[in-house]
């Protein structure tokens, strides 16, 4: 599948922003947010994972971000209120009429879909890929990192995660403005209040993947939870067959 078998929809945020999500199959919803600097097309279709879920029976509903993809990239400050992505993930499954469904993300979409339960989202089932425990009560180190990439680019010594960064954001064709002004609206969540979320939860990450903390605390603290470890590290397990395996695996079973 490519982004051409995916129906692009649209649909005003709270506060009137457009935003655009991509859908297909049939069957049990499931919401999947993407990473930062990505977009749904490079997250979840360019590499086969929306349609190993179509082909396992689901209606796979994709956001782009706002200040991201085709969604809005607004330079309007005030288009940036604090846990801004929430309340758009919130509208999205309030605007579909969403009630049996299944909720997933990967790095920021992962820290994005806790927010979303923990502020009453009621997924059946909860996919936290590509996040451990500090990217969700400590945010302040990864906003910071990401900051230092949007004020100097291009100045990263090759290779670096600076660099691979900044490079991987000239792929997606990102807008810097827009995405400056979304990492402050990161907020933090508390241990206690991770602690309350009762939904079976698949925490999955790559083998090599510690940007955001331990999974193996993240999943400590919840109730009901599976790990998974695929092959790869934070900006390469999402383009291995073995991630999409995955959750396919803990939402089917």
């Amino acid at each position: 599948m490519t982004a051409s078998d995916f129906t692009l929809r649209r649909f005003a945020a709270p506060d009137g922003a457009e935003l655009v999500f991509h859908e297909a199959g049939q069957g049990r919803p499931v919401v999947l947010l993407h990473g930062l600097f990505s977009d749904a097309q490079t997250n979840w279709i360019r590499y086969g994972q929306a349609k190993l879920l179509v082909n396992n029976g689901f209606r796979v509903i994709l956001p782009d971000l706002r200040g991201h993809g085709s969604s809005t990239k607004s330079h309007d400050p005030a288009a940036y209120p604090v846990d801004v992505l929430t309340d758009d993930g919130l509208a999205l499954v309030a605007h579909l009429g969403l009630i049996d469904y299944d909720l997933g993300g990967y790095s920021l979409g992962g820290r994005t879909v806790v927010r979303m339960v923990v502020r009453g989202a009621a997924p059946r089932r909860l996919v936290v890929s590509g996040m451990g425990l500090s990217g969700l009560t400590d945010t302040s180190p990864r906003t910071d990192h990401f900051k230092h990439i949007l004020d100097n680019r291009g100045t990263f010594e090759k290779f670096t995660p600076e660099w691979n960064a900044d490079s991987f954001l000239k792929t997606t064709r990102g807008d810097s403005g827009a995405l400056r002004l979304l990492l402050d609206t990161f907020v933090d969540t508390s241990a206690e209040s991770i602690a309350k979320i009762s939904v079976p939860t698949l925490v999955l990450s790559g083998e090599d993947d510690s940007d955001n903390g331990s999974v193996e605390a993240l999943a400590a603290l919840l109730t009901d939870t599976t790990v998974v470890r695929t092959p790869g590290g934070h900006m390469s397990a999402v383009t291995k067959p073995e991630l999409g395996q995955a959750i396919a695996d803990f939402l089917t079973a």
